[in-house]
């Protein structure tokens, strides 16, 4: 069976805070308070769909043009 959709990419947190221009401890944050979806593969290992992290965050800091 054959989707359009593409398997989507996980990525780790070094790799989603230099994509996001911030730093490793500001996705811990948001990590911890919840802001941002991830996957938890152990205790200290959490993994990030770039996309939908970018989703989220576009949402929440929407910044509205006059």
């Amino acid at each position: 069976m054959k989707t359009d959709d593409p398997e989507p990419t996980f990525i780790k947190k070094k790799e989603l805070a230099k994509r996001l221009s911030v730093s490793p401890r500001t996705i811990d944050e948001w990590t911890r308070k919840r802001l941002i979806p991830h996957l938890t593969i152990s205790a200290r290992l959490y993994l990030y769909n770039y996309d939908e992290v970018l989703a989220v965050l576009k949402e929440r800091y929407q910044v509205n043009a006059r």
